[in-house]
């Protein structure tokens, strides 16, 4: 369940610390006194977005943090493993939201993580519905997985099946497209093929010919700037090692006169042969660049060859060689496409199969469980005050199976007699899609995974007894999840394990929103006030509520 929930800074609340507990939590005050923050709290911890206009007026930022503790966090673990997070530590997840004037940032147990998964986990988490927000009742998809949940079925199995099947069905489908290649086509792929094929590249070699090439275009030049530097070296006289050999002379006198002259010469006959060698070295290289004429004009070839492949195929030669594997494997799928057609067709039909089979027993437990779920609906629907309605699960039988199975499902609803049934998704009534939802989320009770539900003034538009049957209906629930139920109407709020009221006042010249919790006679006061005044027999009737 959720227990605690920290606020600082959103809208009239400048800081709330509410610690909840399990069963039903009723929430009550005025109108305008902020009952709808703690709603867009939740929305928050739940991904919606948001902007800076929620901040507090003065303040740089805003905060909205959520714990919760999950006794199976399993399917929350699998969302956070998915997008690279650690599994709960013990089953606790804490959701941190800050909304600042530069942007947004939020956390899962103090990871960053993305807008896209906290939504992905909050759908985990929190089943929110206002008198508008009723999408997943409405949707067909949603409707589908409340009758499979009902009729425990495990879909993980037979999407399993689907995919495998759709997959390799996608497969047969291109290879089919591809039969109808023309004969320019296949010209065109053998032509690349062949082309790149006949170059014979290695993916390694452009840097070594490039390199050859660029010495082979210069060679006159190279020779002459490497013959004239060994000539300047060892000319006969006048070069520098020539006249080094000269110096020899003189300090071999100078040390036979003087012997402590040796330590100060000690480099000058390694610098004669280290000039000895260098000569002998650009006198080779200058020999070594005399190239044939032939071989620099095949090197120039060869150059030209790998730009125009590339020109053509790609950026590099490994770009040229992947993109001579892609044709060769379009050509080799093409002309041998006869055999693959019957090794795919043949694969089809088995997986296919084993979808019809196993969509076969899942359709079987649906039409079971259908009517069943239904008449329970309806049942639901007579306590919340739909005395004559009726209720149905269409289910329509495809030929061809979807992720789903091979039906489509429709919820449909008549509530009124001798008036045709229609789909939810067509009724109007706000007030009357806000029972049903109830209604179908009390059927569906024991199934229904999520720790939290939120029922946000549901109860609008309806009578004084009706409330009191949504009331009754919310504290059942409460007794199988937790449940916020924040409601204008004394006969909801007094079926409630909890009751917080929420009432603005003004301090240091500011408005701000607070919560606190109610009891014994604060409690009488509130449903007092709910019921529209003072007097003994308000005060009864709230006490009897109480007592009921």
């Amino acid at each position: 369940m959720l227990t605690l929930l920290k606020i600082r800074n959103l809208a009239l609340v400048d800081e709330l610390v509410w610690e909840l507990g399990p069963g039903l939590v009723g929430v009550t005050g005025e109108t305008g006194a902020g009952k709808s923050v703690i709603v867009g709290a939740l929305k928050l911890v739940l991904g919606e977005r948001a902007d800076k206009s929620l901040i507090r007026t003065g303040e740089d930022s805003c905060t909205v943090e959520a714990v919760f503790e999950l006794s199976d966090s399993e399917e929350v673990d699998a969302v956070l493993e998915e997008g690279g997070l650690e599994p709960c530590d013990g089953g606790l997840l804490i959701v941190r939201r800050a909304i600042g004037q530069s942007g947004n940032r939020q956390f899962v147990n103090d990871s960053p993580v993305t807008l896209a998964l906290l939504k992905r986990i909050g759908e985990h988490l929190v089943d929110l519905h206002g008198p508008h927000d009723h999408q997943s009742l409405l949707s067909t998809e949603r409707q589908m997985a409340m009758l499979d949940a009902y009729a425990g079925v495990d879909m993980e199995q037979f999407r399993e099946a689907w995919r495998a099947w759709r997959a390799k069905q996608i497969e047969l489908e291109e290879l089919q497209e591809a039969e109808s290649a023309g004969s320019q086509e296949l010209d065109l792929l053998r032509h690349q093929v062949d082309e790149i094929d006949a170059a014979n590249l290695k993916p390694d070699e452009e840097d070594e010919i490039a390199d050859r090439y660029r010495r082979a275009s210069n060679a006159t030049r190279l020779v002459e700037l490497a013959s004239a530097a060994a000539n300047v070296l060892g000319g006969d006289e006048g070069g520098i090692v020539s006249l080094l050999s000269e110096v020899q002379r003189y300090v071999r006198e100078l040390e036979k006169l003087d012997p402590t002259v040796c330590e100060k010469t000690l480099g000058l006959e390694g610098a004669v042969l280290e000039l000895q060698e260098l000569e002998t070295t650009l006198q080779d290289y200058a020999e070594d660049l005399d190239l044939d004429p032939k071989e620099a004009a095949e090197l120039e070839e060869r150059v030209n060859l790998f730009e125009s492949l590339k020109r053509k195929y790609g950026v590099s030669l490994e770009a040229v060689l992947a993109h001579r594997d892609r044709c060769a494997d379009r050509l080799d799928a093409v002309e041998n496409r006869g055999e693959r057609l019957d090794q795919l067709s043949a694969e089809v039909a088995k997986l296919r199969v084993v979808v019809d089979e196993m969509g076969r027993k899942l359709g079987l437990k649906r039409k079971k469980a259908g009517p069943k779920l239904a008449k329970e609906i309806a049942g639901q629907l007579k306590d919340l005050g739909f005395k004559q309605s009726s209720f149905e699960i269409r289910l329509e039988v495809k030929r061809e199976p979807s992720i789903h199975g091979f039906e489509a499902v429709e919820f449909l609803f008549g509530p009124n007699p001798g008036e045709p049934m229609q789909p939810l998704r067509l009724i109007g009534s706000s007030g009357e899609i806000s029972r049903v939802m109830l209604a179908v989320k009390s059927a569906l009770a024991d199934q229904d995974a999520t720790p939290l539900m939120v029922f946000d003034e549901i109860d609008a538009n309806v009578g004084g007894e009706i409330a009191r049957a949504v009331g009754k209906k919310m504290a059942a629930l409460g007794a199988r999840h937790q449940v916020v139920a924040i409601t204008h109407f004394p006969q909801v709020a007094a079926t409630a394990a909890r009751h917080y009221v929420v009432e603005k006042d003004v301090a240091g010249g500011r408005t701000r929103s607070r919560l606190y919790p109610v009891t014994g006679d604060e409690r009488i006061d509130e449903l007092v006030r709910m019921l529209g005044g003072g007097g003994k027999s308000a005060r009864e009737m709230a006490i009897s509520l109480l007592e009921e």
